[in-house]
């Protein structure tokens, strides 16, 4: 795979600053049951990197701080960590938000089927990812298969009760382009999902999440050997727009690696770009952040930073404007 770094890190971005911690980005490890196109942490089926049960007590504590109010798990597939059931259980008992971002296919596999059951008993949120309501293309950028796993896995959520009126329980939906070009608006893309999704699988969700693809890993890395890596850089910056750099994910969020090492983002995260201890400037890790004030901290930045600003603005979220 080749590395995008080098041409990243030169960036005429601006700088932003940290505001006060709300959400916990952790990443669970980068095993997989799927290894696909666009996927920025590289993660697949023979991975073997997963967090230990002392980062993952770790991370406990710092959910206790007054502030933070959501834990957002991710991987690879992060319900493929053995420790996955014990630290949503303890995070939901303590009234902390959990959100899961599933690849909705993992519900089908071998050891997985009662996952659906678990997260309506702890009012699991979900983010599933569909970057496309069309099979043709979901299977291109996910493999073959990929799309009907997906459906099969979308309307056994809404059996459970997900997305449905009066549970509580939300599925959202996410959308990413599957080529070098920017997300078309979110509102009416949601619209063409919730029509289609229902007219054909009478499937419903509650939003959908545009995200722009990262000029990082798989995905910059075919643009480098496709010679379209500078033509989509411009595209990004050529759409920057200055009302988004207020709803950044990254100054109210952190991104914590498997390890336990500590990020402003998840793409800072998979480009090594590693959060500083003030006092002795070696990587931050989880464990000293309860001891560490982060409020107005600089944000590392870098060109791949123009993705979350291009356009209707991008993050784990969806857009932002």
């Amino acid at each position: 795979m080749l590395d995008t770094w080098p041409l990243l890190q030169n960036s005429q971005f601006p700088e932003i600053h940290r505001s006060p911690l709300e959400i916990l980005q952790v990443n669970l490890g980068y095993l997989c049951n799927q290894t696909c196109l666009h996927c920025h942490v590289n993660a697949g089926p023979n991975r073997t990197e997963l967090m230990t049960e002392q980062t993952i007590t770790d991370i406990l504590k710092v959910l206790k701080q007054p502030n933070v109010h959501t834990l957002d798990l991710t991987g690879g597939a992060p319900e493929m960590n053995p420790l996955f059931r014990e630290l949503v259980g303890e995070a939901t008992s303590m009234g902390i938000k959990v959100i899961d971002r599933c690849n909705l296919s993992i519900l089908s596999e071998p050891g997985f089927e009662d996952l659906t059951e678990f997260f309506t008993r702890q009012k699991v949120e979900i983010v599933a990812s569909l970057p496309c309501y069309l099979e043709e293309n979901v299977d291109g950028q996910r493999g073959k298969g990929v799309y009907q796993k997906s459906i099969e896995g979308l309307k056994k959520l809404n059996q459970a009760g997900y997305a449905m009126d009066g549970t509580g329980l939300r599925l959202n939906l996410v959308y990413n382009p599957t080529g070098p070009y920017l997300p078309p608006g979110q509102q009416q893309l949601e619209t063409d999902y919730k029509k289609f999704l229902e007219d054909n699988f009478q499937i419903q969700f509650n939003q959908l999440f545009t995200i722009t693809n990262m000029p990082i890993a798989r995905f910059g890395s075919s643009l480098i050997s496709q010679g379209k890596f500078e033509e989509y850089m411009l595209l990004l910056k050529d759409s920057m727009n200055l009302a988004n750099m207020n709803g950044l994910m990254c100054k109210n969020q952190l991104s914590i690696d498997w390890l336990g090492y500590v990020y402003d983002c998840d793409f800072n995260q998979m480009l090594k770009l590693n959060l500083q201890h003030p006092k002795t400037h070696q990587n931050l890790h989880i464990r000293d952040i309860t001891d560490v004030d982060m409020n107005n901290m600089d944000i590392i930045v870098a060109d791949h930073c123009f993705g979350c600003t291009a356009g209707h603005g991008s993050s784990c979220g969806g857009a932002l404007g």
